[in-house]
């Protein structure tokens, strides 16, 4: 994280800048879905607000990432792919985590198409507690189920 960098709340004026970034992202990493997956996914993004606990990470006074959560489980995590590897997304989780350090465990689910989310989750410490053939709508996108524990 750099001087630049500050995590805050999201507000309904961030929709906008959430969707670009979260459409950058999956664009970049989700290359095993196609354009129709997408626009289903990208039309759930509106339903975040109000249901989950929302941060953003700002750099220079732009959104760049994002993190979902509900309890302590992360719905979503993602970052500007073109600050991949900057440590925003460390930053997001330690933040959300640290908002809660009491809690004994962290959870979060990952697409296993996805290798470099996987990595990115053990690298910080998850462990995988168990796997689906099917997303959470069905769709044969099979998940790791991950776990960090305190």
């Amino acid at each position: 994280m750099t001087l630049s960098d500050s995590i805050r709340a999201a507000s309904a004026a961030d929709e906008p800048r959430i969707t670009e970034v979260w459409e950058a992202a999956v664009r970049a990493t989700h290359d095993f879905l196609a354009e129709e997956d997408i626009v289903f996914f990208r039309s759930f993004l509106p339903h975040i607000f109000g249901r989950l606990n929302v941060r953003v990470i700002e750099r220079d006074g732009q959104v760049e990432g994002f993190i979902a959560t509900n309890g302590h489980h992360v719905e979503a995590l993602f970052v500007n792919p073109s600050l991949h590897g900057q440590g925003l997304g460390r930053h997001l989780l330690d933040h959300v985590i640290t908002e809660a350090p009491s809690h004994p465990a962290w959870t979060t689910d990952v697409n296993e198409q996805n290798p470099q989310a996987a990595r990115f989750y053990r690298r910080y410490g998850f462990v995988e507690m168990g796997r689906s053939e099917l997303d959470g709508s069905g769709r044969p996108f099979p998940l790791l189920h991950l776990v960090l524990r305190a």
